[in-house]
């Protein structure tokens, strides 16, 4: 299959991106403002440009007007080893993305493998690979009970396990705040954390799996510091303006490339957020 994922760093293969809409009321999904529209685009393609310098296999979706958030396509469903599950958005304005999302990954030759049903909401942010048995769970504003329980009842008969985490209330529900917020896998042992938000059971759970947690400075966690997309183990994509955290990396034996992200942050997404995985290993 050319599809399949069961890790945050395992060599991304093939992985999806949607530009942003232009015509899009950004300003309704809580962008910041004011929002240089031909700047966001050249910034995604820029982003995409790297991904391909890489060596990764792009799909560039087409982008989806009436949806400002439609270009961070981690959130609206997520991949395991033998298809993608449709998610559900909690946030209105990303209401109708994970239908969207999931019949272009099926023009790709995706096959959808589960969907979340009735109240269950969940965002992809909200997860992330521990191993390729065990699957992290943030329980969010975007993410509810119903949503973890429908997962578990996807995913286990699969052999994966799923460890929920709580994420904290921060600024409340009309602001995001995702598990993968505040914790990006880079290495099989070494992951970027924002500690002051994050769950004290993961990072009990990451140390106890020998992983290196290094801290995301204050002043990166506004510019999205603790947003780390690893393209192979110790490779790694990161918005601009944090460079103390590109220097950290470096220190680590990290390949840091960087894109210029004054536009796309004021989405609150970063390079995980752009992207979803279709194939890693």
């Amino acid at each position: 299959m050319d599809y399949g994922v069961t890790s945050m760093v395992a060599p991304l293969r093939r992985v999806a991106v949607r530009p942003p809409a232009p015509a899009s009321d950004f300003a309704r999904a809580h962008w910041a403002q004011p929002l240089d529209i031909k700047v966001l685009l050249e910034q995604h393609a820029q982003f995409v440009a790297i991904l391909q310098g890489l060596g990764c296999d792009v799909a560039v979706l087409p982008p989806l007007e009436g949806l400002p958030d439609s270009c961070f396509v981690y959130d609206p469903a997520f991949v395991v080893a033998d298809g993608v599950i449709q998610l559900s958005a909690a946030k209105p304005v990303r209401v109708g993305e994970p239908e969207r999302l999931c019949a272009d990954l099926e023009d790709l030759g995706v096959s959808v493998t589960g969907r979340l049903e009735g109240t269950a909401t969940a965002d992809g942010g909200d997860m992330f690979w521990l191993d390729d048995t065990t699957l992290a769970v943030g329980r969010s504003y975007r993410t509810n009970a119903a949503a973890v329980s429908q997962l578990r009842a996807i995913l286990t008969p699969r052999g994966i396990d799923i460890e929920v985490y709580d994420v904290p209330h921060d600024q409340g529900p009309e602001w995001c705040l995702h598990l993968m917020s505040v914790v990006s896998p880079v290495r099989e042992d070494l992951a970027v954390v924002y500690e002051r938000l994050a769950p004290v059971a993961m990072l009990e759970e990451l140390r106890r799996r020998g992983v290196e947690l290094l801290s995301v400075p204050e002043d990166d966690w506004v510019t999205l510091g603790g947003n780390v997309l690893a393209v192979a183990p110790g490779v790694v994509v990161l918005a601009s303006g944090n460079d103390a955290t590109a220097e950290a990396l470096s220190a680590r034996g990290c390949d840091v490339h960087v894109y210029a992200a004054s536009e796309i942050t004021k989405g609150e997404g970063g390079p995980t957020c752009l992207t979803r995985p279709i194939l890693r290993g």
